[in-house]
């Protein structure tokens, strides 16, 4: 394979991987019994070519997954350039929640195959992305001081947990109100005081 011996990939390869991650994400994210044929046909290349880019069903998942982590990670910065930083972290949230639908029809293969050098860049992206938009809205004077992002990580989680699906989303949102509600009470408090 090209990028494995650090040869230049011409552009239209270049396209056809990110197409076959595009529709692999959906079709995973309706099924995590998507056939590798099907998703091939829908990305409109042959069998072959997919399997130039992923020998593997599972080779085609970590790449999706790393995929919509560096989406997630690059997002934090965009919505901060246009949002007030609260509204940017509530942004922000809700793609983790849909990022956390779309794990959630691959997670059981994704908890098998994620080694500890992946989980450690995967999460070392997120982090990031959350650090940045928490001391943003700390310097607008939005949230409290002081927060770990590690522990509204952690507070996140139920997101990993909330079924697909309409009721599903209702309830992920519901939730992350009562997240970002509670990052802002302290604010209220300390701005009052003042």
């Amino acid at each position: 394979m090209a990028e494995q011996r650090n040869e230049p990939v011409r552009a239209d390869a270049r396209e056809n991987r990110a197409r076959i991650i595009e529709v692999a994400r959906d079709a995973f994210t309706a099924s995590s019994d998507a056939s590798l044929n099907s998703i091939a046909k829908k990305a409109g290349v042959g069998p072959g070519t997919l399997y130039r880019h992923f020998p593997t069903r599972e080779a085609l998942m970590l790449a999706v997954y790393h995929h919509e982590v560096e989406r997630l990670a690059e997002y934090a910065p965009e919505l901060l350039a246009g949002h007030p930083p609260l509204e940017a972290l509530r942004l922000w949230c809700d793609r983790l929640a849909y990022y956390g639908r779309i794990k959630h029809g691959m997670s059981d293969m994704l908890h098998a195959l994620t080694d500890e050098r992946l989980a450690g860049e995967v999460y070392d992206l997120v982090i990031g992305a959350l650090t940045l938009l928490l001391r943003a809205c700390e310097r607008d004077g939005v949230i409290r001081g002081g927060v770990d992002p590690d522990d509204v990580l952690l507070m996140l989680g139920f997101l990993w947990r909330v079924s697909p699906g309409e009721e599903g989303e209702a309830r992920a949102a519901r939730l992350l109100d009562l997240v970002v509600d509670g990052l802002r009470a302290g604010a209220q408090a300390a701005s009052s005081g003042s």
